[in-house]
């Protein structure tokens, strides 16, 4: 099998792929040498997708007339959604899904739940997921969700991401969330394997984990079920029924599939990197675009065994324990596109660009060394939705009332699931979230940017450039800037005007008294 290194130097000799070859689903064959058939963490399901044995022949079950709330997608938060709307008493909640459940992007996440973040939202967020995924799942359905409490580690390799970590500290004790800043020499003891010479400190939170995708979605499906929903696969939704009441607002009639359709006044918009196709089936714009987003697997490490998952943020790296073996992916500066969105892809993955991933075996290499001469035993690299501001897209449409969105996750949809399906179940039954939502809520955006394909693709790219960065007082995006602009903006220019964007709007930061600004 070929070695971490081995990659890195092939990365820099072997022709990229062509741009036209780029975005197309691709087989698991690897790009730095020979090997024998790919042995990936989801090998049966792959083997089952392969044959015509597994053609759908039409749903799972037979639609029923109507529904109270249809939720379209069986991904993470489809089905959190739907197992908290059975959770609030909503009778005769279904979810479609095209294909089965996990098929578009959540099989291939690498499930991690880190429980501090820099918003105290997304801290309770995180904290209901891992609730649900740790124990109240289990309670409910005596089956185990596949959830790994091995701890988390954030790493600082300079003063700045340190404070950064002491900050989040803090924040955690208000929550509940035990965390520690250990010295470097602390970090070695725990994690024996890691080059600590390079670090200021570390975060170590010994509750973090890892989730199943499989066997989360599967329980909450069961635990969903044994309350009235109902889970339907293998029925792709081809349109969404309007109406237009007596006052001239639209509102949501019906959810059309191949094998009939569904009467109900509500729908939710779990569809991954497929939801702005689902948006304009009912005339909704959803600003988010697909990228190629993997990881890759190593053979066996002797030691690693329940060592904790690595963040390593100024390396923009992850390590994920993987039984005897770890998880190696994060963020690159130069993200690649999907194009092409195909209806048609489940449980797919395309081949991995080792150009773009070089950078993570790097920082891989500099944090647990022995990488270094350990071999690849697969590649994962599938599609996953970003969205301009790296924040989901929740809430109900301005456009169409009764329609919902739960996507743009951000390769984020397991950690947030839990959270996100409860607050959406919460907007649904009494009209809004139970918590202060407004930075997920598509309402946010200005409608003139929802349908602006340059703009939405050019902040996306960024905000997952910059996705680990550390967000400093005054940050300002550079990407997509100048889509609004007041009748003064010159003048203001000319006067040594330094802009900040808020909504697309170029609004006056602060003045230059030395003239224009650079």
């Amino acid at each position: 099998m070929a070695s971490l290194i081995r990659a890195l130097r092939v990365a820099t000799t072997c022709p990229r792929s062509s741009p036209a070859q780029a975005p197309g689903p691709r087989s698991m064959a690897c790009t730095v040498g020979p090997t024998t058939e790919k042995k990936v963490p989801h090998q049966r399901i792959l083997k089952e997708t392969q044959g015509p044995s597994v053609v759908a022949q039409g749903p799972s079950r037979p639609l029923p007339s109507t529904a109270n709330v249809v939720v379209i997608g069986g991904g993470s938060v489809g089905c959190q959604t739907l197992y908290h709307l059975a959770k609030l008493g909503v009778g005769g909640a279904v979810l479609l899904e095209r294909d089965r459940l996990t098929s578009g992007t959540t099989w291939h996440t690498a499930g991690l739940l880190w429980q501090l973040r820099p918003s105290d939202v997304e801290v309770e967020l995180l904290a209901h997921t891992r609730r649900v995924v740790s124990r109240d799942l289990e309670e409910e359905t005596g089956l185990h969700t596949g959830w790994i409490q091995n701890g988390g580690l954030f790493i600082a390799s300079n003063r700045q991401r340190l404070d950064e970590y002491k900050r989040l500290m803090s924040l955690g004790k208000a929550y509940g969330v035990e965390s520690h800043v250990l010295s470097p020499a602390e970090t070695k003891v725990l994690y024996p394997l890691m080059n600590v010479d390079d670090l200021y400190g570390t975060l170590y939170v010994p509750h973090d984990g890892t989730m199943d995708p499989a066997g989360t979605c599967t329980t909450l499906t069961r635990a969903a079920a044994a309350r009235g929903a109902q889970v339907i696969e293998n029925c792709p939704v081809t349109g969404i029924r309007v109406r237009t009441d007596d006052f001239g607002v639209r509102r949501v009639a019906a959810v059309e599939t191949e094998h009939g359709s569904i009467q109900t006044p509500c729908v939710v918009n779990c569809a991954g990197v497929w939801a702005s196709a689902v948006g304009r089936m009912a005339g909704v714009k959803v600003p988010l675009v697909a990228m190629h987003h993997a990881y890759v697997v190593t053979e066996r490490i002797e030691g690693i065994q329940n060592m904790p998952n690595v963040r390593d943020h100024d390396a923009s790296v992850y390590l994920r324990l993987q039984g005897d073996a770890l998880s190696v992916g994060g963020y690159e500066a130069n993200p690649i596109f999907w194009e092409d969105v195909s209806d048609k892809f489940a449980f797919g993955l395309f081949d991995l660009d080792w150009d773009v991933f070089t950078q993570h075996i790097e920082g891989a290499i500099n944090r647990v060394p022995v990488l270094e001469k350990t071999g690849i035993k697969s590649t994962v690299c599938g599609p996953e939705s970003f969205t301009p501001d790296h924040k989901p897209l929740m809430g109900e449409a301005p456009e169409l009332r009764g329609f919902f969105l739960g996507c743009g996750f951000n390769s984020a949809g397991m950690m947030l699931g839990g959270g996100c399906g409860q607050e959406l179940a919460h907007w649904i039954v009494h009209g809004r979230p139970e918590k202060d939502m407004y930075s997920y809520d598509i309402r946010r955006f200005h409608h003139s940017l929802t349908d602006h394909r340059r703009w939405i693709r050019e902040r996306s790219h960024e905000s997952y450039a910059k996705n680990y960065s550390v967000v400093f007082p005054h940050d300002e995006p550079l990407a997509g800037r100048n889509m609004r602009r007041d009748p003064l903006h010159e003048e203001l220019l000319g006067r040594g005007c330094v802009f900040q964007e808020r909504h697309g709007w170029e609004r006056p930061g602060w003045f230059n008294l030395q003239g224009a600004a650079p």
